[in-house]
């Protein structure tokens, strides 16, 4: 069974994670499911897997960290000995210690982590910034590196790839951002059923985000009128801040 366990609240995690996935089925030829941690029924859910099973586990990073929502619910998956290949996604600005961080969550749940993999999709906040990745280019990577994979699996080699990253992880403080609704909001209450740390109330749909945010920007995804918004003065600044260190293209990463 191939696993494709994916934390993406602006989906462009799950794209990254979808083209890895699709290139490594069609090779395999068995089942596959996915295990969706962006729910938050996700934190109470303990997933199990078998010894013989292969398993994608995804991530957005964060300010070069896993994001803490996302690793305590990595931390309720039993790995049991299944072969894990580790995929980070990010904006095109930098990863960190996000490779590592996850590598270490893997190997504490029980996986036999095999290949990690660095990918770039577009940026959640600055929407400009990697617009439109993962692209044809992307794609065409994904697919080589998910053939050097399976050839890794096809000779039994479960050595364990040297990722990049360092002890302590770097400090993440979260992002000052908050979302808030504009006037044309309908109160449909999608953005707050969809938020995974429950930071906007379900009673006020139309309400700012609260302190639990995130910052993940998943309720301005999934609104349906483009009613949900974070506040341009703050986007421009983060646009500012790290646009120059996300100016040249950045090239899917492999770890075997």
């Amino acid at each position: 069974m191939l696993y494709n366990i994916c934390f993406s609240p602006a989906g462009g995690t799950e794209k990254v994670a979808g083209i890895l996935g699709e290139s490594m089925e069609q090779a395999l030829e068995g089942q596959s499911t996915m295990v969706n941690l962006v729910e938050k029924s996700a934190q109470d859910r303990i997933v199990r897997l078998k010894e013989d099973d292969l398993c994608i586990l995804s991530v957005p990073s964060y300010g070069g960290r896993v994001p803490s929502i996302a690793a305590s619910r990595l931390r309720m998956i039993r790995g049991n000995g299944a072969r894990a290949v580790l995929l980070v996604v990010y904006g095109n600005r930098a990863y960190e210690d996000t490779l590592l961080e996850l590598n270490d969550i893997a190997s504490a749940c029980g996986f036999r982590v095999i290949a990690a993999v660095a990918a770039v999709a577009q940026h959640s906040i600055v929407r400009d910034i990697a617009h439109g990745r993962p692209d044809e280019e992307d794609k065409e990577e994904l697919g080589g590196i998910a053939l050097k994979i399976l050839k890794k699996l096809a000779a039994a080699d479960d050595s364990a790839p040297v990722v990049p990253g360092k002890h302590p992880y770097r400090l993440f403080h979260g992002i000052p951002l908050h979302t808030y609704a504009k006037e044309h909001c309908i109160m449909c209450g999608n953005c707050a059923f969809e938020c995974p740390v429950g930071a906007i109330p379900q009673e006020t749909p139309n309400a700012p985000s609260g302190g639990s945010c995130i910052s993940c920007m998943r309720c301005v995804q999934v609104c349906p009128v483009q009613a949900r918004t974070a506040d341009e003065e703050t986007v421009e600044h983060i646009r500012q801040k790290i646009g120059p260190a996300c100016s040249e293209r950045k090239k899917c990463e492999l770890y075997l």
